[in-house]
C-alpha cells in the first residue's frame, strides 16, 4: 500500500469528503464537490433539522452502511427508534454513540469487574483485560468530549453525566479528575510550550531514548508535577485538587490491593492504569511531534491533522488535533467542516495534514527515524505542493528538531 495513494475505504464520510477535496486541490479532477458545496454537505450532516442529518450511532458503521444492510423491519422497529430515544438524551443530537456506549460500558466492563472481585480467575481477568483495551481509546475521547463540554448528556441526567466518569474512569485506566487538570487547566493553556509539562519541543523527536525520558518522567512524576505546577502559578486551588484526586486515587488502589482481593484489582485497575498512562504520552508525542521552528507557538505549526481511520472513525474526529487546539470548545462532529472553511489558513500557517497513519505509527515511525514513509503520508498544502519528497523529508525532520531550554535569569 503507497499512502500517498491510497484512500481507506473504512474512512467516515466526512474523511472521504475532506480528503477528496484536498486532493481536488493538488490535481483538480472536474469530478468531485467544490470546496463551496463540501462545506455545505459537512454542514448538512451536523444539522438536525436537515434532511441530510447524519448522526453517528455506532463507531464501526455509518448510519448509510446500516440503512444499506438492515433489514427494513429492524431499521423500522429497532434502529430508527432507538436513534429518537437516544438523541433525548445527549447534549448533541448527534452523538447518540455517547449512549451507545454507555450502554456498552455498564453491561459488560463494570459487571465483569464487580465479577472478578466477587470470584477471581485467570482466564476472567485476561479477558476483561483484552475488553478494557479495546474500549480505553474509544472511552477516553468520550471522556475528552466530556470535559472540553461539561458533559455529554442532556441537563436532565445532569446527575449521571456528573457521576459516571468517577466509575468508569479507574477501570479505563483513568485517575479521578486528573484528566481534566492536566489536560483543561494546564495542557490547553500552555500549548505544547516551555511551561508544558508534556510538551515535547525540548526532546528530539525521532530519539528512542528522548522519548523514554519523556514517558518516563510523566509515568512516575506527575502526581508531583502537575500540583506542582499550580502551585508555582499561584494556582492553590488546582494544586490541591489535583494533588487531592491523584493521591486518592492510588490510596484507593492501594487498600484494594492489600485488603480486598490482589489479582483482581491487577486486571481491573492496575494493568489499565498502566497502559492508559503509556498510551497517553506516546500519542501525545505523536500529536506535538512536528514544531515548526520558525513559529512553534503557532497552533497550526505545532500541532497536526490527521484524515484516517483508527483517529477518526474509533476516536470522535482526535485527529483533527489542530482544529481541536484553535477552538478547544469545538464539538467533535464539527472538525471537518471547520477544516476545510479554514484549509486556506492551514496551508498559509505550513500546517501539516497526514493520511493513512495515526499518532502511534506516527510515534513508530520517528523511532525508526523513517522520514520516507512520514513524508508519503503527508497530504500537501500551499507550498508543500511543489515540494519534492526529499524536500518534505528535510522539512519533516528539521520540524522534529529539540528546541533550546530557556537560560534561566541569574
Amino acid at each position: 500500500m503507497d499512502p500517498s495513494t491510497y484512500i481507506d475505504p473504512q474512512l467516515t464520510v466526512s474523511d472521504r469528503l475532506v480528503v477528496d477535496n484536498l486532493l481536488d486541490d493538488i490535481k483538480p479532477t472536474g469530478d468531485k464537490l467544490t470546496t463551496e458545496e463540501t462545506i455545505e454537505k459537512l454542514g448538512h450532516f451536523n444539522d438536525a433539522s436537515h434532511a441530510g442529518f447524519d448522526p453517528t450511532v455506532f463507531q464501526l458503521w455509518d448510519l448509510s452502511y446500516l440503512k444499506a444492510k438492515l433489514p427494513p423491519v429492524i431499521q423500522q422497529h429497532v434502529l430508527l427508534p432507538y436513534i429518537d430515544w437516544a438523541k433525548g438524551i445527549v447534549r448533541v443530537p448527534t452523538d447518540v454513540v455517547m449512549v451507545t456506549h454507555l450502554i456498552l460500558y455498564f453491561t459488560t466492563l463494570v459487571p465483569s469487574a464487580f465479577y472478578l472481585y466477587y470470584r477471581f480467575s485467570w482466564w476472567h481477568g485476561v479477558l476483561h483485560w483484552i475488553l478494557q483495551l479495546w474500549y480505553c481509546g474509544a472511552f477516553t475521547l468520550m471522556k475528552h468530549q466530556h470535559i472540553h463540554g461539561n458533559g455529554v448528556l442532556s441537563s436532565k441526567y445532569v446527575v449521571f453525566d456528573t457521576l459516571f466518569p468517577y466509575l468508569l474512569d479507574p477501570m479505563l485506566g483513568h485517575t479521578w479528575n486528573s484528566y481534566f487538570y492536566h489536560h483543561i487547566k494546564h495542557h490547553h493553556v500552555e500549548g505544547n510550550g516551555p511551561d508544558d509539562l508534556s510538551t515535547t519541543m525540548f526532546y528530539d523527536r525521532d530519539s528512542i531514548a528522548d522519548l523514554a525520558r519523556y514517558v518516563g518522567r510523566f509515568f512516575f512524576l506527575i502526581w508531583f508535577d502537575l500540583p506542582r505546577y499550580f502551585w508555582r502559578k499561584g494556582q492553590t486551588k488546582y494544586a490541591l485538587r489535583a494533588g487531592f484526586w491523584e493521591l486518592s486515587n492510588y490510596l484507593s488502589l492501594y487498600l484494594l490491593y492489600n485488603y480486598v482481593n490482589a489479582r483482581a484489582t491487577v486486571f481491573v485497575f492496575l494493568l489499565p492504569l498502566t497502559v492508559m498512562r503509556l498510551g497517553l504520552m506516546v500519542g501525545n508525542w505523536g500529536q506535538h511531534a512536528f514544531v515548526d521552528p520558525i513559529d512553534p507557538d503557532s497552533d497550526f505549526r505545532s500541532s497536526i491533522t490527521l484524515i484516517d481511520v483508527p483517529s477518526n472513525r474509533f476516536s470522535f474526529n482526535d485527529g483533527y488535533h489542530t482544529s481541536h487546539h484553535l477552538n478547544p470548545r469545538r464539538h467533535w462532529r464539527d472538525h471537518p467542516v471547520a477544516f476545510v472553511k479554514q484549509k486556506e489558513r492551514y496551508a498559509e500557517e505550513r500546517a501539516l495534514v497526514f493520511r493513512n497513519i495515526d499518532y502511534i505509527f506516527i510515534t513508530v515511525h520517528l523511532m525508526r527515524k523513517d522520514y520516507p514513509h512520514l513524508a508519503r503520508c503527508l497530504i500537501p498544502m500551499g507550498d508543500q505542493i511543489g515540494m519534492t519528497m526529499k524536500q518534505r523529508e528535510d522539512m519533516l525532520r528539521s520540524w522534529t528538531r529539540r528546541f533550546p531550554k530557556p537560560t534561566k535569569a541569574a
